[in-house]
């Protein structure tokens, strides 16, 4: 590949920016300090508090819009690299909120201010919940035709049954492909993860229903729960420029689990219920 720059630097973020939304535990904290320890200048985006050596902390609450835009007020630009990681659980008030509508709320407002110059990317954390999204893509897409934070979040109201965890992954994962184009002649790349059971305080909190989901498999083969830093590496990896050509893509990362359930070589009817191959 003559004329190419190739090398372990397209992998670091010396010189660049990194913006994480909710980095004070779990997937986003591990983010964070991979991305301090490879060069980057991090600022932490979160309504808790940060202990984090290194790390500009910005306090802010993805459920408030006003919040969000003082609190990136403080952040500035540019942001090299946005990385949404902020979530809450089933039957957390504004879980709608937080779980998406102020993330895109952030990146509308990066936008915005010309915060997320030509080169930038963004790598947003979805879920294995959010399986099946392509079903829901009608209303899905009239759900991201809302033009802002207010308009979204009317539209919850008005749908109730969408203030969910699912729904919020299934949005994350349609956002992720439909935005592709629109972000990519702005020279901005967008994609996520969707993790499997991943041991964080989140899922600790809920541990029957997400650290017992795919427990049979990883009993089978051996394995854990995923740790932080394992989800953490592949969202880093989206945003660095060694992932230059990757955009509007959903990686699922559980260790095989899908795919296994998908084709047949694991039973798995909870996977094939997910993706509406069977009832």
């Amino acid at each position: 590949m003559s004329g190419s720059n190739i090398g372990i630097d397209a992998f670091r973020f010396d010189g660049k920016r990194a913006l994480v939304l909710g980095g004070a535990s779990g997937m986003g904290a591990a983010a964070a300090e991979i991305l301090r320890d490879i060069g980057a200048e991090v600022i932490v985006l979160d309504i808790q508090d940060i202990d984090l050596p290194g790390v500009k902390v910005v306090h802010g609450d993805l459920r408030e819009r006003q919040s969000i835009d003082d609190a990136l007020a403080q952040v500035g630009g540019p942001i090299d690299a946005l990385l949404c990681a902020a979530g809450v659980a089933d039957d957390t008030p504004g879980i709608e909120k937080a779980n998406f509508i102020g993330h895109r709320h952030v990146i509308d407002s990066l936008f915005a201010s010309g915060s997320l110059p030509r080169g930038s990317a963004i790598a947003m954390i979805s879920s294995v919940a959010g399986l099946g999204w392509e079903a829901q893509l009608p209303r899905l897409k009239e759900y991201l035709d809302t033009p802002d934070f207010d308009a979204a979040s009317a539209w919850v109201q008005a749908n109730p049954d969408t203030a969910t965890y699912g729904w919020s992954k299934q949005a994350i994962c349609a956002y992720v492909q439909r935005q592709a184009y629109e972000f990519l002649r702005r020279g901005v790349r967008i994609n996520s993860i969707q993790p499997g059971p991943t041991d964080t305080p989140l899922a600790r909190a809920h541990a029957e229903t997400w650290l017992g989901f795919a427990q049979d498999y990883r009993d089978d083969t051996g394995i854990q729960a995923a740790t932080p830093a394992q989800q953490a590496y592949p969202l880093v990896f989206l945003c660095s420029a060694a992932a230059s050509n990757l955009t509007g893509i959903n990686i699922i990362n559980d260790a095989g689990y899908v795919s296994s359930g998908f084709t047949g070589s694991y039973d798995a009817p909870a996977i094939r219920m997910m993706l509406g191959l069977e009832g």
